[in-house]
C-alpha cells in the first residue's frame, strides 16, 4: 500500500472524479440512461475527453432532459468499443453499492480492520453511498471475488460486483428519486491498496477468511479432504437455510466455479437442486 500522511480529504466536482479515476489517454466508458425513454447512450473515450468542459456540458443537458450519469470503474482497451469483461484493460478499483443502512454500514467500514480506507465514498441519495477504493496487482477473477466476499459482509448490493459496473457520476441528479439529489463525491485517501490490504479471507462462494493466502491455494479440497462439490453443497444448504433467493445462491456458485466446469450454471443448479431436496 502507497499512502500520503499528508492529505486532506475533499470533495470532487465531475471532471476532478474522473481525473482521479484515470489517466488522461486511460480509454473510459460513460452511460446516459434515461429511465422514461428507456434510451441508453455509451460512451467510449478517452478520460481526458470526459473531463473536458463540452464533454460535461452534454452530460448536463441530459441530466435536465431526465438522465442518469454513470461511470464504467476500470479503463477500457485501447480500440474496445465494449464495456465487457475481455474489454477490461486492468483493474484500477473496487467497489461497494451499500443500498441498505447504507449510513451505519458506511461507519462499520470506516472503523474495519479488515479494510483499508475507502478512496472515495459517494452520496447517491439519502442514506445510500458507494465506497471505493483504488487497487493494483489484483486479477479481475479475484477483484470480483472480493467484491462478492465485501457485498455479502457489508450486506451491499450483490449486483454491483463484476468488473464492468458503472457507477455514479457526482455533480448530477438522481433521477431514480422523485426530488432532485445531487450526487456528492469525496476523496478520503491517495491509498493506493492491493491484495493483502484487505484481510477478509478463505476462498468460497460466501464470506472467507485470510482471503489473501487462500487465493493462493488450490481451491478443490479442503484440509478435510472434502471435495469442492461438498463445500459447495454444504454453501448451498446453508444459504437457503437462512433465507436466501436460490437464483442468488445459484448466480453466487456458478461464478465461483466458472472456470473449472464446463456449464458452470447447469453444476449450480444441480448443486442447489440437491441441496433443497436435503433440507425437505
Amino acid at each position: 500500500m502507497s499512502t500520503d500522511t499528508a492529505f486532506t480529504p475533499r470533495s470532487l466536482t465531475a471532471s476532478q472524479y474522473i481525473r482521479e479515476l484515470f489517466e488522461p489517454a486511460d480509454n473510459a466508458a460513460v452511460l446516459v440512461r434515461n429511465r422514461s425513454t428507456r434510451q441508453s447512450v455509451q460512451r467510449i473515450t478517452r478520460a481526458g475527453t470526459i473531463a473536458s468542459p463540452s464533454f460535461q456540458n452534454w452530460l448536463a443537458y441530459e441530466n435536465a432532459r431526465g438522465s442518469d450519469v454513470f461511470v464504467g470503474m476500470n479503463p477500457i482497451k485501447d480500440g474496445a468499443y465494449s464495456r465487457t469483461k475481455a474489454n477490461i484493460r486492468e483493474i484500477r478499483h473496487l467497489y461497494l453499492d451499500l443500498d441498505r443502512e447504507g449510513d451505519q454500514v458506511l461507519e462499520a467500514i470506516r472503523k474495519s480492520t479488515e479494510l483499508p480506507p475507502p478512496t472515495f465514498v459517494l452520496n447517491t441519495s439519502p442514506g445510500k453511498h458507494q465506497v471505493v477504493w483504488r487497487v493494483t496487482g489484483i486479477d479481475q477473477d479475484r477483484a470480483e471475488l472480493l467484491m462478492r466476499t465485501l457485498a455479502d459482509r457489508y450486506a451491499a448490493d450483490p449486483a454491483a460486483t463484476d468488473s464492468t459496473r458503472v457507477l455514479r457520476l457526482p455533480g448530477f441528479a438522481n433521477r431514480k428519486l422523485l426530488g432532485e439529489f445531487i450526487v456528492q463525491a469525496r476523496c478520503e485517501s491517495v491509498a493506493v491498496y492491493n491484495l493483502s490490504d484487505f484481510a477478509v479471507g478463505e476462498i468460497t462462494p460466501e464470506m472467507p477468511r485470510n482471503f489473501a493466502r487462500a487465493c493462493r491455494r488450490t481451491p478443490t479440497v479442503s484440509a478435510k479432504n472434502k471435495t469442492q462439490s461438498e463445500r459447495d453443497w454444504a454453501f448451498a444448504k446453508r444459504a437457503l437455510s437462512r433465507g436466501e433467493d436460490p437464483s442468488t445462491v445459484i448466480q453466487r456458485i456458478a461464478a465461483f466455479r466458472g472456470k473449472d466446469k464446463a456449464s458452470p450454471e447447469y453444476y449450480a443448479r444441480l448443486t442447489v437442486n440437491k441441496a433443497k431436496a436435503a433440507l425437505g
